[in-house]
């Protein structure tokens, strides 16, 4: 995983790092980083023509430092002042060159206002230095017209503001930098990888059989079977041994997924008590998924809650089942004393359970919504972020617009409710969660890049899975 730190925690590491390393060191070093990836980045400085914007603190100390190593290499280095624009002279510097690359070293990740930097003619590729300035470094949030680069070099560790909202698009690839600066023993928040799928979800024992990672769905009703049968899908292919999908719609079709075992639960109005009857066919499974396509009436809503006080194996709230929690404090009273149920709402869905609208710094939404229900919280989006009540924070970078397709959210907490099945002896849930939204967004770049539809991604997501480590041969 890889860790993130905040503008504070990142500035505590600063002054500790300053007793022990060195301002100048650690201004070398940052510095050195940036002239190698300029250097990376125009095949060579000989010749090159490059224009820095520094500012007056460290990041534009950063950059100076970086303006000094490419001149020493043969580069043409102009240097300006984050306001250049506001002064003739300087103006007059930016238009003396066509310039091959600029090096945004104006502000860093404290920075706070409004930042218009100097006008530059169209097509220059821009090397940001920690983040785009003019970035907020927590929230990721951009003031002014921020440079777009195509990398930034980051320092130590990532920031909240490099991985959501405008800074996820601003900073291009990011390439982060060893300092010297270990930030692993204070990150409470990681972004996951491919290495922490391979780690974390066990491959099956020689003597494995199906009840031993088995699901049980409750999903769909007249009219949203589709849902009901894109998440157990999902399941499948994640590697649940059996799925058994308790629906209210006792019409489903048994051909249309031949694996999973259906059990018809009648219609909401014919059956009150359909919770006890779920409850005991979810006995001898390791996870329980509830609410795709079930239904907002108020008797489907009495029975989930039943269900979310009653059932005592792990369990993913999804869609109609997030519905049914209420309002904050009706959510907050059914929830109370669970601590292995995950809620997998999008950012509608969480504001009716947070009582405010969804705000930009995702990172920090997804744990005030944790700590306020006191269950982990998955809040999907373009980044999507995993918090436990504890702050652990797993954010899930893999996705892409492919995902902006009916159902794929429905596949989604199948893939969640497979995985717990195959880590039924852990109670990392937040965890386990992010590993399944970051295999999701992995397995959606497979598809078509155009087109993609929520019924090509759980076998998408089994050819993921088959092309990495994992394997049932010992």
């Amino acid at each position: 995983m890889i860790p993130v730190v905040t503008v504070g925690e990142m500035r505590s590491l600063d002054e500790l790092a300053h007793q022990d390393i060195g301002l100048q060191v650690l201004v070398e070093r940052a510095g050195y980083a940036v002239g190698q990836r300029a250097l990376s980045l125009l095949g060579g400085a000989y010749g090159r023509r490059i224009l820095v914007i520094a500012g007056k603190g460290n990041n534009g100390e950063d950059g100076r430092v970086a303006a000094g190593f490419l001149m020493d290499r043969g580069a043409v280095v102009n240097i300006v002042p984050p306001d250049c624009g506001e002064k003739p002279d300087c103006v007059d510097k930016l238009a003396r060159y066509s310039y091959d690359l600029v090096i945004d070293a104006a502000y860093g990740t404290g920075f706070h206002g409004t930042y218009h930097p100097p006008v530059l003619p169209a097509g220059i590729p821009v090397l940001a230095v920690d983040i785009p300035s003019g970035v907020y470094g927590d929230t990721g949030e951009a003031s002014g017209s921020t440079l777009q680069a195509i990398e930034t070099v980051v320092m130590a560790a990532l920031k909240p503001g490099l991985i959501q909202s405008d800074g996820a698009k601003l900073s291009g690839r990011l390439h982060i930098a060893d300092i010297g600066i270990d930030p692993s023993q204070t990150a409470k928040i990681h972004v996951i990888e491919d290495r922490d799928v391979v780690d974390n979800i066990p491959v099956r024992d020689r003597d494995a059989h199906k009840w031993m990672s088995a699901t049980c769905i409750v999903a769909g009703s007249s009219g949203m079977m589709g849902a009901a049968l894109l998440c157990a899908s999902g399941a499948l292919r994640a590697g649940a041994g059996m799925v058994r999908l308790a629906t209210l719609d006792e019409r489903v079709d048994s051909s249309a997924i031949p694996e999973v075992v259906k059990i018809p639960l009648g219609h909401p109005g014919e059956n009150s008590n359909w919770s006890s009857r779920v409850i005991e066919e979810a006995s001898r499974c390791k996870s329980l998924v509830i609410g795709p396509g079930l239904g907002r009436s108020p008797e489907v809503a009495s029975e989930i809650r039943k269900l979310l006080q009653e059932v005592t194996i792990p369990l993913v709230v999804d869609a109609d089942g997030l519905y049914a929690l209420g309002s904050r404090s009706e959510a907050v009273d059914t929830l109370h004393g669970r601590n292995d149920i995950v809620l997998t709402p999008h950012d509608g869905e969480a504001a009716r359970l947070a009582g405010h609208p969804i705000g930009n710094n995702r990172v920090e939404e997804a744990r005030s919504l944790s700590s306020l229900l006191g269950v982990p919280v998955l809040l999907k989006g373009p980044t999507t972020v995993v918090a436990d009540p504890e702050g652990d924070t797993y954010v899930v970078i893999s996705g892409t617009p492919r995902l902006a397709s009916a159902g794929s959210g429905d596949v989604l907490s199948g893939i969640i409710g497979g995985f717990i099945a195959r880590r039924a002896d852990d109670s990392r849930l937040s965890l386990v969660a992010a590993l399944a939204a970051y295999v999701h967004g992995q397995a959606s770049r497979l598809g078509k890049s155009d087109g993609l539809v929520a019924m090509d991604i759980p076998e998408l997501v089994a050819e993921w899975m088959s092309t990495i480590e994992l394997s049932d041969e010992h």
